[in-house]
C-alpha cells in the first residue's frame, strides 16, 4: 500500500476537519484509541494500588539495623579466647550492617568486650560498627559496667547514650517513638515500680502517644538461652504493654530468638501483646539453648547477625541477616497496635 493510498485508508476510519480555512483555526484530528488506551493505564493504576501491598508501595520507609554482644577485644597483644572457636566475628556483622544502608543503628548492649573501656572500643569495635557510629543510638550491657559507671562507653557514644548517669533516652524516627533503656538496674536506681527509670518511662510513653512503639535494652525480659527470662524487668514491660508498645529488643544471650506476642507475664496475647526479638548475634560468642521459654517461636544459636527492621506508619517487617556465609535467617510482618 502506498503511502497516499495509507493516508486515504486513515482519513475514512478517523474523518478528519479540516478547519484551515477558517481564520485562527488549526488542522485537529481526534484518535478515539488513545483516550481508551489512556483510560486502560488509569483503571490499571488503581488496581494497583488496591493490591499492592503497603510495605511495597511505601518503598522508601526506614530500615533499622540492631544487634548486641559485638565486639571482641583486638587491642595489640590481646588474643581472646572467643577467636578460637568461631567468635568475634564483629567485622563480618559489620559488613551485613552497612549493606542494609539503615536510617538507624541500635546496639543493644555488650558493645565492646570485656570491659568495654576506651582503648577497647577504639581498637574493636570503632573499626567495625564505628562506621555508622554517626547513626548509632546505643544501650549499655553490663560488660560496659565493667568500667566504673560506664565510662569508657560514655566517653566513646557522647551525648549519643543519654546522660552518664541514666543511661535511658529516646526518639522518633519515621512516625515511630523508639526508646533506649538501661537494663543494668543497680547501677541508675532499680527498675522496678517506682524507680527513677520507671517514672521516666511511664512519662515519657504519656508524651509520645506514637501509633508504633519500639523499647530496647540489653538483658531481656523472656529468653530460652542461659540468662534465663528475668522478672527484673517485669514493670518497664508493664508500662510498655500498657501504652500499647508493639516491639521490644534484647541481647545478653548470644543468640537469635523471636516471640510471639505475649504479655508482661509471659501470657499469650495475640492481639494486644509486644514481640520480642533477642538478638544477641553481633559477632562476640554464642550460647546454648536451654529450656524452651513459653511462646519462643524461631531459635537460632550458630548464627551471627544482624535484625533489619522496616518501620511503616502502621506495622513493620523484620528480617535477621546473616553474615557471609551462613544461610539462617528469619523474617515475617507486624501491625501496630497503636493508640
Amino acid at each position: 500500500m502506498s503511502s497516499a493510498d495509507a493516508q486515504s485508508v486513515s482519513s475514512q476510519r478517523y474523518p478528519v476537519r479540516d478547519c484551515a480555512n477558517s481564520p485562527g483555526r488549526s488542522r485537529f484530528f481526534f484518535d478515539p484509541s488513545i483516550l481508551i488506551m489512556v483510560l486502560g493505564v488509569f483503571l490499571s493504576a488503581l488496581v494497583l494500588l488496591a493490591v499492592v501491598p503497603q510495605s511495597v508501595v511505601a518503598a522508601g520507609d526506614p530500615v533499622v539495623a540492631a544487634a548486641g554482644d559485638i565486639a571482641c577485644d583486638e587491642r595489640p597483644g590481646v588474643t581472646d579466647q572467643d577467636s578460637k572457636s568461631g567468635g568475634c566475628q564483629q567485622a563480618g556483622t559489620s559488613a551485613v550492617l552497612v549493606s542494609l544502608h539503615p536510617a538507624a543503628v541500635l546496639t543493644i548492649g555488650d558493645e565492646q568486650y570485656p570491659a568495654a573501656t576506651y582503648d577497647q572500643f577504639m581498637a574493636s569495635y570503632d573499626k567495625t560498627w564505628g562506621k555508622l557510629k554517626s547513626i548509632t543510638h546505643p544501650a549499655p550491657g553490663n560488660h560496659e559496667y565493667e568500667t566504673p559507671l560506664a565510662g569508657g562507653y560514655f566517653r566513646y557514644f557522647g551525648a549519643s547514650a543519654g546522660e552518664p548517669d541514666k543511661g535511658y533516652y529516646s526518639f522518633d524516627l519515621a512516625g515511630w517513638h523508639l526508646i533506649a533503656l538501661n537494663g543494668n538496674c543497680w547501677a541508675i536506681g532499680g527498675c522496678q515500680q517506682g524507680s527513677p527509670q520507671e517514672r521516666w518511662l511511664a512519662a515519657d510513653l504519656a508524651a509520645h502517644p506514637a501509633a508504633c512503639t519500639l523499647a530496647y535494652w540489653h538483658q531481656p525480659r523472656f529468653s530460652s538461652g542461659p540468662h534465663h527470662s528475668d522478672k527484673s524487668y517485669q514493670a518497664l514491660w508493664q508500662d510498655l504493654y500498657g501504652a500499647h508498645a508493639d516491639v521490644v529488643l534484647g541481647g545478653h544471650d548470644h543468640d537469635y530468638e523471636r516471640f510471639a506476642l505475649q504479655t508482661p507475664t509471659g501470657a499469650a496475647d495475640p492481639k494486644n501483646g509486644i514481640r520480642e526479638f533477642v538478638v544477641g548475634t553481633g559477632g562476640k560468642s554464642h550460647y546454648p539453648f536451654l529450656v524452651t521459654a513459653p511462646n519462643s517461636e524461631v531459635r537460632n544459636d550458630e548464627t551471627f547477625g544482624v535484625l533489619a527492621l522496616t518501620l511503616h506508619a502502621h506495622g513493620y517487617d523484620w528480617r535477621f541477616v546473616p553474615e557471609a556465609g551462613s544461610s539462617f535467617t528469619d523474617q515475617g510482618s507486624g501491625t501496630c497496635h497503636g493508640r
